[in-house]
């Protein structure tokens, strides 16, 4: 009996083992690494954005008749951290992919990776131009729209302000600097005649708002171009309100549309600022009424730009598997070429020149609207009509980064 006991006991080990490879099998794993804790505001919303996407693809089989599966780490809002956790996504967890970053410097530091280590990395949010420029690789591709096209949106406002002196302020690291230099270029070259009259470039979520707010007034400027976000934003809008700064200025202002940035300002909302953002309670388009109606019926709440970045960039993901029946990086670069996603601001394409995604941004005006901001005399811009060229890109990108 104790002989039989055994040989069954050992025979359900055995069973087990073959087993559990099997059901791995039966699942995709993406590696998903974020600044959770930094960055609440966004990246909360994307994380639900991302769930809701996952439980749509999962609940219609899946990809080629498997389940889609995150793992999901934090990279501590710091690039050094980010390497180490995706060599532990790819190393121990075995994940096909990687997905996300929020921060600039963290995208460009896991896109080196991907790079190097021959993984795919589909980079979310991080908006810095040199992820598929300067710095692109075989193995990157990009969703969100760029500083250079976001600012290249802002441009027909900045332009029509005929505005000779401008103020400049930003957060002092990549995507800032990346923002304020395309501006520069593209105003110099529209407007000969231009003067930046002072550039504040503030530490990341260490804005002394009064100072700042006060070195522009004293530089008398005609307009503003602004590139701050989150608490920062909040800080600089209640000082400038209350010092008067934006007075009689134009204001051109990258993401402040945004309902993670928008919301916290309240009642101090500056009216009449241009703005890329989201005006999420005003989009009818039938896609987007579908993929509210679904987030509020799951959330009791309302979507945020996270939410729409989260949310495709797991449609995205799926629509690359799906076209490969692969999953090695080298075939799921090859799909994302010219790859085509429907998204809740419409259809856009992965462009093969640049790994560029096309998914364009709403561009209108700040608002007050029973004590609340919001956006108001908007459009969609189309991310393809302010990207250049693909022979332009080619002169931009490494070589053999294609």
């Amino acid at each position: 009996m104790k002989a039989q006991a055994y040989l069954y006991s050992l025979a359900f080990v055995l069973a087990a083992g073959l087993i559990a490879p099997a059901a791995a099998q039966d699942t995709i794993k993406i590696g998903e690494l974020n600044s959770y804790k930094a960055q609440p505001a966004f990246l909360d919303p994307y994380k639900k954005g991302m769930e809701l996407a996952l439980e749509e693809v999962n609940s219609k089989g899946g990809v080629n008749g498997k389940k889609l599966e995150l793992i999901i780490r934090d990279d501590g809002g710091n690039p050094g951290e980010a390497v180490r956790v995706a060599e532990e996504l790819v190393t121990r967890e075995g994940v096909v992919a990687l997905s996300g970053t929020f921060l600039s410097n963290i995208g460009l530091a896991v896109a080196n990776f991907a790079g190097q280590k021959k993984v795919f990395f589909l980079a979310s949010e991080p908006l810095t131009d040199k992820i598929t420029w300067a710095e692109g690789n075989k193995y990157t591709y990009r969703l969100r729209a760029t500083t250079y096209m976001q600012t290249a949106m802002l441009m027909p406002a900045a332009i029509a302000a005929h505005a000779k002196r401008w103020a400049l302020v930003y957060p002092n690291y990549e995507y800032g600097q990346s923002a304020v230099a395309t501006f520069k270029e593209m105003m110099k070259k529209a407007q000969p005649d231009v003067e930046f009259v002072t550039e504040q470039a503030t530490p990341l979520g260490k804005l002394d708002a009064g100072a700042v707010a006060q070195a522009i007034d004293d530089a008398k400027p005609d307009a503003i171009f602004n590139v701050l976000f989150g608490p920062d934003l909040a800080k600089f809008v209640r000082e400038g309100n209350t010092r008067g700064v934006f007075k009689n200025r134009t204001v051109v202002s990258l993401l402040s549309g945004e309902p993670e940035y928008l919301d916290p300002l309240g009642a101090e909302t500056p009216v009449g600022w241009t703005v890329t953002g989201y005006p999420w309670d005003k989009i009818k388009t039938p896609e987007h009424v579908a993929f509210l109606t679904a987030y509020q019926k799951k959330y009791s709440d309302y979507p945020r730009l996270g939410s729409i970045v989260g949310y495709t960039t797991i449609k995205s993901l799926a629509a690359g598997l799906a076209k490969t029946k692969a999953l090695d990086a080298d075939s799921m670069v090859e799909a994302f070429k010219g790859l085509y996603v429907q998204s809740p601001f419409g259809p856009f394409q992965y462009r093969a020149s640049d790994h560029q995604a096309t998914m364009g941004a709403y561009v209108g005006k700040l608002a007050l609207e029973k004590g609340k901001g919001t956006m108001d005399d908007f459009k969609y811009v189309d991310g393809a009509s302010v990207l250049p060229s693909d022979a332009e890109v080619a002169k931009l990108r490494p070589a053999g980064a294609n």
